[in-house]
């Protein structure tokens, strides 16, 4: 008898522990964690996304970075559930040289590229032999070109691609300016001390920057609009999903007018 009473306690201590199990493991499903660059885009997720998802049941952390490549790394190494800081391009040569598989849930509104100068105050009084700095990284250096020839400040070769334009595409450079490529979070610092500066929206924003104070912003393509980006394994999760029903929202967008005034909409949203 003894016997068969030891048995039972442990099989429903067994049953228990199982069930305690099934539970975390259905609260660990509703704990996430959305990774986005310190500025707009962790205030996004913050005011625009993380609201709607606790509406569905999700308790959301929301883990700021302050650099172009933890991000991608956190999400890699399964530290993030999303992140919100890059667009296309970038996340495509970020994982073919990571070796990692990206993906994209959604483009968000974004804030543009801009020329900022605490010296000068039109394109047009910009002298030469100016020094301009601007980003490090090949994809968001492109960017800066392609608002220095909207500019007509340079102009490129013909047959180069305005995605990938670099400095040995620049055909004619009329003012003879002088690039200083840096890490894009540190570009703001930069305003006060040179002639020029190539600053993305987010960052500028996030330094207390007026987009509307840059000499020139950029006619941002749609492959530079920020998206909302996950492991590709989860690409089709309810994680996922639930994270795009919430961007696609009426809730979303009327945050976005409120909030986020001057960001450009994609056209999925227009």
């Amino acid at each position: 008898m003894k016997k068969w009473t030891l048995l039972l306690g442990l099989a429903i201590a067994v049953s228990l522990m199982a069930a305690c199990g099934n539970s975390s493991d259905k609260k660990d499903e509703k704990d996430i964690t959305i990774g986005a660059t310190t500025g707009p885009y962790s205030d996004m997720v913050t005011k625009a996304i993380k609201p709607g998802l606790e509406e569905k049941g999700y308790k959301v952390t929301v883990k700021e970075f302050n650099d172009y490549i933890q991000p991608n790394n956190a999400l890699a190494q399964g530290d993030l559930d999303a992140n919100l800081f890059q667009h296309k391009i970038y996340m495509e040569n970020f994982a073919k040289e990571n070796k990692i598989e990206l993906s994209e849930l959604i483009s968000v509104p974004t804030a543009p590229m801009g020329i900022y100068s605490d010296k000068f105050d039109s394109i047009d009084s910009i002298k030469e032999g100016s020094q301009i700095t601007i980003p490090n990284d090949p994809t968001n250096a492109a960017r800066a070109f392609q608002i220095l020839a909207d500019a007509k400040l340079i102009t490129l070769k013909s047959d180069s691609n305005p995605l990938t334009v670099s400095e040995k595409d620049i055909e004619t450079n009329a003012k003879n300016l002088k690039f200083k490529a840096i890490e894009a979070a540190q570009l703001p610092r930069t305003v006060d001390s040179v002639d020029l500066a190539a600053v993305p929206g987010n960052f500028a924003l996030a330094a207390d920057m007026d987009l509307l104070d840059a000499l020139q912003l950029e006619n941002m393509p749609d492959e530079y609009r920020n998206r909302v980006v996950v492991n590709t394994d989860d690409k089709d999760t309810q994680v996922s999903k639930d994270i795009k029903a919430v961007v696609e929202s009426d809730e979303f967008e009327k945050v976005i007018d409120d909030e986020f005034k001057g960001f450009g909409k994609p056209d999925w949203m227009e």
